[in-house]
C-alpha cells in the first residue's frame, strides 16, 4: 500500500510502498476513502523535533477487525481518529474512537464533519451562549471555524462575527451565517461580543480579550500558545477557558457520542453542511498542508487516497 511520510522536520513529503498493517486487539483495518488535514498535524511537521505519523480523521470501509472487536465488521463504513499513520491507503483505527457513517451521507462527508463539527460544537458548549448573545469565531474560514458559524446559529446567537486573516475570505464566512466579518488587523473588532470561540492564539489573544463584553467568555482551543494577562481579564470579569476534544472523548464517552449523533442528525436535516475547500490525492498531501500554512482554505482540506 501507499503511505505518505516524511524524515526530518520540516522536510518534504513524500509517498512510500509499505505493508498493510494488521489490525491488533480491539483496532480496524480501515480502507481509507477520505483523510483529513488538521492544522494541528500540519504544525507538528513543521515544528515537532522528530517526525511524527500523520494521522487524523479518516474514513472509508472496515477491511478487518482485530481480535475483540464487538461493534464493526468488515463491509461497514466507519470515520474516527487515527493515532498512527493515517494519510494512506489503509489504516490501523481503535474501535473506541471509530463511528459509523450513516447511509446517506459520503466519507468526505464525515472527515469534514465529525471531528471538526465536534471540536467546534464543544467549544460552543463551554462558551454556553445565552440565546441572543453575540458569538465572534476566529480562524472562521477553517474546517472548524465554518461550522462553528453556523451552529452558533442554530443555537440561536444574536450576532455572529467571524474573524479571518485575509479579506477575501469574508463572503465565504458570511455564507457560512455570519452577520459580520472581521479582520485580525483591524484596529477595532466592532461591538463587543458575549463569546469568543479562538483556534489561533498567539498574539491574538490580546485583541481577542479587548473585544469581550464585560463578563464575556474566551473559549481557546487553539495548538498556538499565547500569554494572557491577568489584569485583562480582572478589569471586564472576562473569563478564558480551555477546552481540548480529547479530554471529552476519554474521559465523558457519554457526551462524545451525544455530540455526535446531534451533529449527524442536523446535517440529514440540512441544518449544517460542512463545506470542503479541496480534495488531493495522497500523492499531493504538500499541497493540501499548504492550503492550511497559507492559510488558503474556505472550510476543510481533505486527501483522498
Amino acid at each position: 500500500m501507499r503511505r505518505v511520510r516524511y524524515e526530518s522536520t520540516g522536510g518534504p513529503l513524500f509517498l512510500e510502498e509499505t505493508p498493510v498493517p494488521e489490525p491488533g486487539p480491539g483496532e480496524l483495518l480501515v480502507r481509507c476513502e477520505a483523510v483529513g488535514v488538521t492544522l494541528p498535524v500540519v504544525r507538528k511537521v513543521t515544528e515537532a523535533a522528530e517526525p511524527i505519523a500523520l494521522g487524523g480523521e479518516i474514513a472509508g470501509e472496515v477491511a478487518a477487525a482485530g481480535e475483540g472487536v464487538t461493534r464493526f465488521r468488515p463491509g461497514d463504513r466507519v470515520t474516527g481518529l487515527c493515532f498512527g499513520h493515517g494519510y494512506a491507503d489503509f489504516a490501523l483505527l481503535h474501535e473506541a474512537m471509530a463511528s459509523p457513517i450513516p447511509d446517506d451521507a459520503t466519507a468526505v462527508d464525515a472527515v469534514a464533519l465529525v471531528r471538526s463539527g465536534l471540536v467546534a460544537y464543544g467549544a460552543l458548549e463551554a462558551a454556553r451562549p445565552a440565546p441572543g448573545e453575540a458569538v465572534l469565531v476566529t480562524a472562521a474560514a477553517s474546517g472548524v471555524g465554518h461550522l462553528a458559524v453556523q451552529l452558533a446559529r442554530i443555537r440561536g446567537a444574536g450576532r455572529v462575527v467571524g474573524a479571518v486573516s485575509d479579506p477575501a475570505k469574508a463572503e465565504f464566512v458570511r455564507t457560512q451565517g455570519a452577520d459580520d466579518c472581521i479582520q485580525y488587523s483591524d484596529d477595532s473588532w466592532g461591538d463587543p461580543v458575549d463569546c469568543i470561540l479562538d483556534a489561533v492564539g498567539g498574539d491574538l489573544l490580546a485583541p481577542a480579550l479587548a473585544a469581550l463584553a464585560p463578563h464575556g467568555r474566551l473559549v481557546a482551543y487553539s495548538s498556538g500558545g499565547g500569554t494572557i494577562q491577568t489584569y485583562d481579564l480582572l478589569v471586564g470579569a472576562k473569563s478564558v477557558i480551555g477546552f481540548q476534544m480529547a479530554l471529552i472523548a476519554r474521559g465523558r464517552p457519554e457526551l462524545y457520542e451525544q455530540w455526535r449523533q446531534e451533529l449527524w442528525r442536523l446535517f440529514a436535516e440540512g441544518a449544517l453542511k460542512p463545506a470542503v475547500h479541496a480534495e488531493f490525492a495522497l500523492a499531493d498531501a504538500a499541497k493540501a498542508h499548504e492550503a492550511i500554512e497559507t492559510r488558503a482554505n474556505l472550510g476543510k482540506v481533505v486527501l483522498r487516497p
